[in-house]
């Protein structure tokens, strides 16, 4: 009635195993392709690309901000930086190396090509199609240790480190301010009408925008758009989503915290891509893995946390929670027409 299995299907044509092609001419598209895998906050996919003759932009798409939960657009560049990311792993599986950078000039990110002899598919671009945001309570077994220092070593970037918090009396402390932030953030009618505007209470909804939190994913029941609309208005509460996340931060392997020296733009994109980095090692391993942002963005609970944490001068810009655990129905992407902009032919690099 809800049209499960066509989302089912439609998600598994977008994640078709990526190209390993050292040889031919880039493929551009096949870029974008697995570019738009990349997370991004409610699923907003917040982003244009724009093809240039040895590279790709990736721009802010700011129609899709969320001005409540994301009001400075940290998120969005964060996404970007996400998308970045993924396209450097996907422009490798066709042997190119590439160098990442947020042009200020220009206020977008730049990704340039250069074949390069020895440049192949690793684990990481072959991880990017597996890769999903699991939102479901994961095993509580601890990953090994090589495994941790494996992640914390993939977390790390220009200006970044990640802090670990494989403990448990570390991840109880972070969920006393989870419980907080959400308190602030469900107890706010814009941010609750906000976060309800990027709901899909059905696969046929989320099939129609490619976009936005699927309740297929998150494994609720599939319901009218209406009905679900007003059911999550009574349901969405602070009290609810607690309860949901104690389950969570206590049924995991671990926290990660990602910490910055700036806040701002660069620093953004650097978390993304060292968040995408985590994840798709992650993914190697058969580690699942979620965001976990409320703390973040409630500034006074973000600022208890760095001071908890010893942050001395560095601020605490994103947070994830990882695991053993099974893997969920994909989130889908919209079309890839409607995020290319002055699309070209296949280029070969020099």
């Amino acid at each position: 009635m809800f049209g499960t299995a066509g989302y089912d299907r439609a998600a598994r044509a977008q994640r078709g195993p990526v190209l390993e092609d050292s040889t031919s001419p880039l493929d551009r598209r096949e870029l974008v392709r697995l570019a738009i895998l990349a997370p991004s906050s409610h699923n907003t996919q917040p982003w244009f690309f724009e093809h240039e003759a040895m590279g790709m932009r990736v721009r802010p798409d700011f129609s899709r901000r969320c001005p409540v939960v994301d009001p400075d657009d940290a998120h969005l560049w964060k996404s970007l930086g996400c998308a970045a990311e993924t396209l450097v792993h996907a422009a490798a599986a066709q042997g190119h190396r590439t160098r990442v950078a947020f042009d200020p000039r220009r206020q977008d990110v730049s990704v340039a090509y250069e074949r390069s002899r020895g440049v192949r598919a690793t684990e990481l671009s072959r991880a990017i199609p597996r890769r999903q945001c699991v939102r479901a309570p994961y095993d509580p077994e601890p990953l090994e240790a090589t495994e941790l220092r494996l992640l914390e070593r993939a977390g790390r970037g220009e200006g970044v480190r990640p802090v670990m918090l494989a403990g448990v009396v570390e991840r109880e402390q972070v969920l006393e301010y989870l419980v907080e932030a959400n308190r602030a953030q469900l107890g706010d009618a814009a941010f609750r009408e906000e976060l309800l505007d990027w709901i899909r209470f059905n696969p046929s909804s989320a099939r129609a925008t490619g976009d936005g939190l699927a309740g297929r994913v998150a494994g609720r029941p599939p319901l009218p758009a209406g009905l679900g609309r007003r059911l999550a208005r009574r349901l969405l509460t602070p009290d609810a989503q607690n309860l949901a996340d104690v389950e969570a931060v206590r049924h995991c392997a671990g926290l990660v915290v990602f910490l910055a020296t700036r806040d701002a733009i660069p620093a953004w994109v650097e978390i993304g891509r060292a968040a995408v980095r985590f994840a798709l090692h992650a993914t190697a391993l058969g580690v699942r893995t979620a965001f976990l942002n409320p703390v973040i963005e409630v500034r006074p609970l973000r600022a208890q946390l760095e001071s908890w944490l010893g942050a001395r001068g560095e601020h605490a810009l994103l947070m994830m929670r990882f695991g053993y655990g099974r893997p969920a129905p994909f989130s889908l992407r919209r079309p890839l027409e409607s995020v290319v902009e002055h699309p070209g032919p296949q280029v070969r690099a020099a």
